[in-house]
């Protein structure tokens, strides 16, 4: 399913895809050295009701998971990168976290995620995370009416393999809409003129993720969490955003501060 949107319909999307970015950036203020994945999980959990809002994992069972989900919040540590089960685990100096969030909000789902190191970090780690973010921003540069999935895929892919690191083609970004996954597939890597003709009111969940030396994920004992098989490093960035008649419109960008 596709579904395309009234200008209505996309200012709900906005307050929805603000409530998803104050989120989790709340909890990237708050998360230190020590704080425990459940207790991120019961942090997400009461911002999710004090707004009004309505989880979209809670309930979430595909195919590929051992659901449903059962938490707030997707929290992916280190080799962990996707689908991050919340467990009982402190976080240590120098973790990298990738924190990822979906919720419904008077009908109308967001999804972002944010990658960040808590405590010291290596440099390596925020090139890591550097680099999905400038993938990020490439494939929402490239994403205009008229233009092709294919080309969001490409740009995205040109960032993170000149960067030197492997692309998974199992998962990557999506549509969105009154459900969180949706048509049409958004690879990170691909052809760009391919794929499904993007026209105002269509939106996407756009998501470049990496492993450091590896392409090949494993799933976790819980299920869910799927690591590098490699146990090397891993990033995420995520943005839902609105094709309009002048381009991409971001719809998760966080409006408090610190």
């Amino acid at each position: 399913m596709i579904e395309i949107f009234t200008p209505t319909e996309v200012a709900k999307a906005r307050r929805t895809g603000e409530l998803v970015a104050n989120i989790l950036h709340t909890l990237k203020h708050r998360v230190t050295i020590g704080t425990n994945l459940l207790e991120i999980d019961r942090w997400a959990k009461a911002m999710i009701l004090e707004a009004g809002a309505v989880s979209c994992y809670v309930d979430y069972a595909p195919s590929f998971g051992r659901g449903p989900f059962g938490h707030y919040i997707c929290t992916a540590v280190n080799d962990a990168v996707l689908h991050g089960l919340p467990r009982d685990y402190a976080l240590a100096d120098g973790d990298l976290l990738t924190l990822d969030l979906a919720v419904l909000l008077d009908g109308i789902a967001a999804d972002s995620a944010i990658s960040f190191v808590v405590g010291t970090a290596k440099p390596e780690d925020l090139s890591l995370i550097e680099t999905t973010e400038r993938a990020l921003a490439a494939g929402i540069a490239a994403a205009k009416p008229g233009a092709k999935i294919g080309d969001i895929s490409f740009a995205i892919g040109t960032v993170l393999s000149g960067a030197g690191y492997p692309i998974n083609m199992d998962f990557g970004g999506h549509g969105i809409g009154t459900t969180m996954h949706q048509d049409p597939h958004v690879s990170n890597d691909g052809r760009a003129g391919r794929g499904y003709k993007l026209r105002p009111g269509l939106l996407l969940a756009i998501e470049p993720w990496v492993m450091v030396d590896t392409d090949k994920l494993v799933t976790d004992a819980d299920g869910w969490t799927l690591r590098s098989v490699t146990g090397s490093r891993t990033a995420h960035s995520e943005h839902t955003i609105a094709i309009t008649e002048d381009g991409a419109e971001i719809m998760t960008l966080p409006t408090v501060t610190f």
